[in-house]
């Protein structure tokens, strides 16, 4: 199987995980912010690694990925209505905290050069 039509069906898997969590998941514990950065299928397509971030504090993230692994598969379970694949993956989740660290980088960057930028601009 080639490597391109993996990467097709992780960034569907990753549609549609992302939809069924936002649309029909009712755990409580899957109302914050999530997102699923990206979705990782082995080469037989029988299994996928589900990358997630979390926005909000350490507790709210265990209890994210409590509910993620409550919902696997339930998830799973939409998946193989959704897509049309001989196997419907295993799913396993991991956290993702890259859109988190950015965001702090960038609020790091700006409180070592606030309006940086500009300065330079005025002096020419």
């Amino acid at each position: 199987m080639g490597t391109r039509r993996r990467e097709r069906v992780s960034e569907l898997i990753r549609e549609e995980i992302s939809e069924l969590i936002r649309r029909d998941v009712r755990d409580p514990r899957l109302s914050g912010l999530i997102s699923v950065t990206e979705v990782v299928t082995s080469a037989d397509l029988r299994h996928a690694k589900v990358f997630v971030s979390v926005m909000g504090t350490e507790e709210d993230k265990k209890q994210v990925e409590k509910g993620l692994a409550a919902a696997s598969g339930f998830l799973r379970k939409g998946l193989g209505e959704r897509l049309s694949l001989r196997y419907t993956p295993e799913l396993s989740f991991y956290r993702d905290d890259s859109i988190e660290r950015g965001s702090r980088l960038l609020q790091l960057i700006e409180e070592v050069a606030p309006g940086d930028s500009t300065d330079k601009a005025d002096k020419t």
